[in-house]
């Protein structure tokens, strides 16, 4: 597979992958992502994987573009021999629909399906994460099914709950804080995704696969009073 690097300002190289949402594209990224990393390359500071590419942030005072692109060269001619960890399956419980998912209605009725249906269709997948970003631990991920794809808003709101479930186009995704948007609302969990003060702070990383479980609202406010705090499960 080919690598593009394309400078990003003056202490920033955008590491570019086949620009294209897909699984083994994003395997490459994080196996990338995951080489850089056990390399400790000197001057390297930052990386940033997303869904085809990697933002690598560095210091030129330690290391210059050339010589950075020549070992990053060195990690990618030897990708094969690298092995990573099966992905964690993080398991989502989410009330669907009422005051905890206000578009519901809309999403069925756009794509002339039940209620039960979206609901149905949205749970019975494992979705990867291809990225966080957006808000801190808001997650990326790729699988839905077309079936209850739905454009976003035309008006975007101004508060979204956290943990809320929501549809945008042929992507779902998770509001991990209070924050304005413009995706269709079809759930809420009680788990929090983003937590500064937990180590680490994000419940759920870049390769994990998420999965959503129905659950009543009397199962929301029980995790929610009692903080309960969701494992993994390896071997996805």
């Amino acid at each position: 597979m080919q690598i593009k690097y394309k400078v990003a300002g003056d202490s920033a190289l955008l590491i570019e992958f086949e620009n294209k949402i897909a699984p083994e594209i994003n395997n490459e990224v994080r196996k990338m992502y995951l080489a850089i990393k056990n390399k400790e390359i000197c001057g390297v500071e930052e990386l940033i994987p997303a869904y085809c590419s990697i933002l690598l942030l560095y210091k030129p005072i330690e290391i210059t573009k050339s010589k950075l692109v020549e070992k990053l060269n060195t990690l990618k001619n030897n990708l094969e021999k690298f092995n990573i960890e099966k992905p964690d399956v993080i398991e989502i419980p989410t009330v669907y629909g009422g005051e905890y998912g206000p578009d519901l209605d809309y999403v069925a009725e756009y794509n002339n399906l039940s209620k039960n249906e979206v609901i149905e269709i949205h749970a019975q997948r494992k979705y990867l994460v291809y990225m966080l970003g957006f808000t801190p631990g808001f997650v990326y991920v790729g699988g839905m099914s077309e079936k209850i794809a739905t454009p976003r808003l035309d008006k975007p709101r101004e508060k979204i709950n956290k943990g809320s479930v929501g549809i945008a186009g042929s992507q779902t995704g998770i509001y991990p804080i209070d924050s304005p948007g413009g995706w269709r609302l079809i759930g809420r969990t009680p788990l929090n995704l983003f937590n500064p003060f937990r180590e680490p702070p994000f419940l759920v990383k870049a390769g994990d696969y998420i999965k959503f479980k129905k659950i009543s609202e009397d199962k929301f406010e029980k995790i929610k009073k009692e903080k309960a705090k969701i494992g993994r499960v390896k071997n996805a």
